[in-house]
């Protein structure tokens, strides 16, 4: 695997809250061949060059942060959400509030993830932080094919407008709309499909 240079005030922000209802359990607690999921993108974020993993918690929370524990992973933390029932945009409205919460360690950009993304590696979440450039402005969004997908880098100028459209299962989805990413093609590198199912 190709070494990436790391970014000290970029931060990943994998969300792993999710219980997984349609696939039968958390995400977050899945393990495979290549060991959990939430220790894989934690790694993958890592060593894509971001600085530190913040991970948000939720369904099953201790487990999945027992998990991230035995990996013995460096600079990385979580936070529970305590009001992931909701959706998807409550775990990315919780992990960006403590990030920007931080005080002096407030990053400049988040780079969002998701756990259920499993062949989506560093070189993935390395492309997309080139092509954000340093500072607050970003606003990057991996594609596959074609298809947007995630991570989703967003510069610290954009929490504000995030944080005010993230509702329910939406996300940063009516933020992106208004406000178009930049678009990175990463079907090269991985397919960008989220598992929803488990595998028959």
């Amino acid at each position: 695997m190709t070494s990436h240079p790391t970014r000290p005030r970029s931060t990943g922000l994998l969300l792993a809250a999710g219980a997984g209802r349609r696939y039968g359990q958390p995400k977050g607690t899945v393990e495979d061949a290549g060991g959990p999921w939430v220790v894989r993108a934690a790694r993958a974020l890592l060593d894509g060059g971001c600085g530190d993993v913040l991970v948000v918690t939720g369904a099953q929370a201790e487990d999945v942060e027992a998990l991230l524990a035995n990996a013995q992973l460096d600079n990385v933390t979580t936070t529970r959400c305590g009001t992931w029932e909701q959706g998807m945009g409550e775990s990315l409205r919780s992990g960006l509030t403590a990030l920007a919460t931080r005080g002096r360690t407030i990053p400049q950009q988040a780079l969002v993830h998701l756990v259920d993304l499993p062949d989506v590696g560093a070189d993935v979440v390395a492309r997309v932080l080139d092509a954000s450039g340093a500072g607050t402005g970003g606003l990057v969004r991996a594609a596959y094919g074609g298809r947007p997908g995630h991570p989703v880098l967003l510069g610290a100028d954009h929490w504000e407008g995030v944080l005010g459209r993230a509702r329910g299962d939406a996300g940063a989805r009516g933020y992106l709309r208004r406000v178009p990413p930049l678009v990175v093609e990463c079907g090269d590198l991985a397919s960008g499909v989220d598992v929803d199912g488990p595998p028959s």
